[in-house]
């Protein structure tokens, strides 16, 4: 699904430890780190009644947030086998870098990734460190808070649910080295990313281009700093009905305007290359104005 071909090297382990909220359930490489939730029933229920709330706020809000300084790690784990969380996972910004089958560093479509966040699932003050493998995959609604990739992998973070009312909230935090996708959409329903800053990339979100199961998708983009060199900003596949709305967006040192910020794919279920369609806003798909977009 239009795989990266980038590289990444290891990061030695430090000693400190991360702190944890709720519970994720964890692979036995983070049994150790993790304490058990009293309840990850009510905590994932209230992180998707949290993530609907934030992605309707954030589609309708044009405020911005002051976007900080990279944060300073506390410590570092490496992660031997995928953390399954579910409820809220806080990771005290510890830098969590793949160790034996999941680091590797290459760009392989099938490895796994760091983190596997089920339905309403939380994951917040995290780093995740090269080589990040396939980064957080979320296979239902799911909050990424302050989550950062120092060095994406495969992908950043890929959103799998297969609702059309699933939604996903990216919601501060940053990304860079991602030479090709940081956020991957390969499931239904909406992502919202809003206060987060992205630097050296190739497309900031993709809708799948030629996933086998195929769905209308949407994102919106809030309140980001995108930094050169990058390609796209969002990329959709307008004859599925795809729409990204965006505004608040600073882009920076890009004065030839070489970044695209919305892309429009003819996608198809058969695995082959989509075209393109064209770019710009048209005010279906594309629903941007030149306003919402800063350059400096």
């Amino acid at each position: 699904m239009e795989a990266a071909d980038a590289s990444a090297s290891p990061k030695p382990s430090a000693s400190a430890s991360a702190s944890r909220t709720a519970s994720p359930t964890a692979s036995p490489s983070a049994t150790s780190s993790s304490s058990a939730s009293k309840s990850p029933s009510a905590s994932a229920s209230a992180s998707v009644s949290a993530t609907k709330s934030a992605t309707a706020s954030a589609s309708s809000s044009s405020g911005s947030t002051t976007l900080g300084a990279w944060p300073t790690v506390t410590g570092g784990k490496a992660v031997t086998a995928t953390i399954a969380v579910s409820g809220i996972y806080d990771g005290g910004l510890a830098r969590f870098y793949g160790s034996g089958d999941l680091g590797s560093a290459g760009q392989d479509e099938d490895q796994g990734p760091l983190f596997e966040l089920a339905d309403g699932a939380v994951l917040k003050n995290v780093v995740l460190g090269a080589p990040a493998a396939d980064g957080v995959h979320c296979l239902g609604s799911c909050t990424l808070q302050n989550v950062w990739w120092e060095d994406v992998g495969e992908d950043a973070a890929t959103f799998k649910g297969k609702s059309a009312s699933a939604t996903y909230l990216v919601d501060g935090g940053g990304a860079k080295g991602a030479d090709d996708k940081v956020f991957q959409h390969n499931g239904a329903g909406t992502l919202t990313i809003k206060n987060f800053q992205v630097a050296d990339f190739g497309k900031l979100y993709r809708s799948c281009g030629n996933c086998k199961t195929q769905y209308e998708r949407h994102v919106v983009i809030s309140n980001v700093k995108a930094t050169s060199p990058g390609k796209v900003l969002a990329g959709i596949n307008s004859n599925y009905g795809d729409t990204a709305t965006i505004s608040g967006v600073t882009i920076v040192g890009d004065s030839s305007k070489k970044i695209t910020v919305c892309e429009r794919f003819q996608g198809n279920s058969t695995g082959a290359e989509p075209p393109s369609l064209g770019s710009g806003p048209d005010g279906t798909y594309c629903r941007y104005s030149a306003s919402g977009i800063t350059y400096s």
